[in-house]
C-alpha cells in the first residue's frame, strides 16, 4: 500500500513537473519579439534579409516577397498583420521608388506612417544599397547600370536572385552604412520620391544587427527564419 502511494505521489510530480515546463514554453514564446520584413522583390530582397544569423532564441524574422510594389505592399503588410497569430512587434515594408509615379510613392509612405509600419526604400532600386558596399555614390543610375556596375565591382556577374549576397558583402556592411547615411544627409530637406540616389535599407540592417546571435559591435567611423 505504501509503494502503491509513493507511485502515486511521484506521477503526481511527474505531471506537474510536464505542466510547468510546457506552461513555461509557451510564456518563452510569447516573449519572443516577432519582426515582419515584406519585400516587394519575391527573392532578391528577402534572400538577403533571410541570411542576417538571427538569435532565434529572443527574435523570428518572417521576410517575405509579395511580388507588389509601394502601396500594394503596405496594403498587404497590413492584410499580413491583421491576420498574425500572435501580431508583429514591428512591421518593416521593403520597396524601390523605380519607376513609380511620385503620387503612389508617396502614397504608401503615408499609408505606412499611419499604421505604424517601418520604410526600408531605395531610390531608385535595392541594388544601390549593395553597391554602397565599395563606394560612395551620388548619382542617379538606372537599374541597368547598378547591376553592371556589380558585376565589375563583385568579379563575377551578378544574379539578381542571389542567395549569396549577404556573405558575399558582409564584411563592408559598415562601409555601406555610412555611405547611406552620407547620401541621405546630403538631401536637406529629404524628399525621397526625389532623392535620386538614395536608400533608407541601412536602417532595417541596423535593426537587424541588433538581433544577432553574436550582436555586431556599435558602429563608427571606421550573419532568418522561413516564412510561417
Amino acid at each position: 500500500m505504501g509503494q502503491f502511494h509513493l507511485l502515486k505521489t511521484l506521477r503526481f510530480y511527474w505531471v506537474m513537473s510536464k505542466r510547468k515546463k510546457s506552461n513555461r514554453k509557451i510564456h518563452t514564446r510569447d516573449l519572443i519579439e516577432r519582426i515582419l520584413i515584406v519585400c516587394e522583390g519575391k527573392k532578391t530582397e528577402p534572400n538577403y534579409f533571410r541570411k542576417f544569423p538571427i538569435d532565434e532564441n529572443k527574435y523570428y524574422v518572417d521576410a517575405r516577397g509579395e511580388g507588389c510594389n509601394t502601396k500594394s505592399l503596405v496594403e498587404r503588410a497590413i492584410e499580413i498583420q491583421e491576420i498574425a497569430s500572435p501580431p508583429f512587434n514591428k512591421i518593416w515594408c521593403v520597396f524601390d521608388k523605380d519607376d513609380n509615379s511620385d503620387q503612389i510613392f508617396n502614397e504608401a509612405m503615408q499609408i505606412a506612417r499611419a499604421n505604424k509600419i517601418e520604410v526600408a526604400y531605395s531610390n531608385e532600386a535595392f541594388e544601390l544599397w549593395y553597391l554602397l558596399h565599395f563606394n560612395y555614390y551620388d548619382s542617379a543610375m538606372k537599374r541597368h547600370q547598378y547591376q553592371d556596375k556589380l558585376t565589375e565591382l563583385i568579379g563575377h556577374e551578378y544574379v539578381k536572385n542571389s542567395e549569396n549576397m549577404y556573405q558575399e558583402l558582409e564584411d563592408k556592411q559598415p562601409d555601406a552604412i555610412r555611405n547611406a547615411k552620407r547620401l541621405l544627409s546630403s538631401y536637406s530637406p529629404p524628399n525621397p520620391a526625389k532623392d535620386n540616389p538614395s536608400t533608407t535599407i541601412h536602417q532595417l540592417v541596423e535593426e537587424l544587427n541588433k538581433r544577432l546571435k553574436i550582436p555586431l559591435p556599435p558602429f563608427s567611423k571606421g550573419g532568418i527564419n522561413s516564412p510561417l
